[in-house]
């Protein structure tokens, strides 16, 4: 696996299966000298994180699906960062003479959540993988003007190539001849990567972006089911 001198990532892993479907659940531990996270994930979506600059966990599973707790949790992950940190520090000395690897985002896609109405609420997602290490800046501009306001982005989530993945949103309302762009940075980009997309040019079978949120959709579905599998990982925490 991957690891920078500068970052030290951790996944504890528990297969099962229901309805003849194999599920996956993962606990991510990671850690660097000025952030950190503490994500519990279902099929490759978030059901808990760790917010650590605003001091609380956070339930990241839809409004959709039974409330869920963690009592405890977040108490636990401030536990785990320092451990993490010790095991980095650790680490600079046995690696100091490995040279870091660094990959550029391979894949960067941006397109709506639902489909486009001129004038009814929406959200804009810019899907950005294959990078490494983690994490990447992404900003967003409306007509050539930066928005901040109504922006998010999730914590690096690892793929099983041990590059990262996250997606940014905007929270954004449809106007004709709008033109709205995500920029990527990353250390490993010359140049940061930009993609646009325009309210007149929308088509939901154009690109890879609605393919992505289907499956996506597709996983969402199983955690009404699936939540439960949340403790389960508790019970199987990595020593």
């Amino acid at each position: 696996m991957k690891m920078m001198m500068k970052l030290l990532l951790f996944l504890c892993g528990v297969l099962w299966v229901s309805a003849d479907v194999l599920h996956e659940s993962l606990w991510i531990i990671g850690c660097s000298d000025s952030d950190g996270e503490d994500t519990y994930t279902l099929d490759g979506e978030e059901l808990w994180y760790a917010d650590f600059k605003k001091g609380k966990g956070v339930i990241s599973v839809p409004p959709f699906v039974d409330h869920i707790t963690c009592a405890g949790c977040y108490e636990q992950a401030v536990g785990y960062q320092q451990i993490c940190r010790s095991n980095l520090k650790n680490s600079r000395i046995g690696m100091k003479d490995i040279p870091d690897e660094n990959d550029a985002p391979s894949g960067l896609v941006i397109y709506p959540r639902d489909d486009v109405e001129l004038g009814e609420k929406n959200i804009l997602i810019c899907h950005v993988s294959g990078f490494y290490p983690a994490p990447v800046n992404v900003s967003w501009t409306r007509n050539g003007q930066k928005v901040t306001e109504g922006t998010s982005i999730n914590v690096p989530f690892p793929s099983k190539d041990n590059t990262f993945t996250q997606i940014s949103r905007l929270q954004f309302v449809p106007q004709i001849g709008d033109i709205y762009s995500c920029t990527v940075e990353h250390l490993a980009l010359e140049e940061p990567q930009t993609r646009t997309w325009d309210v007149e040019m929308d088509n939901p079978q154009s690109g890879p972006g609605p393919a992505i949120f289907c499956g996506v959709g597709l996983t969402v579905g199983l955690l009404g089911v699936a939540v439960g599998t949340f403790f389960l990982i508790k019970g199987n925490e990595c020593s």
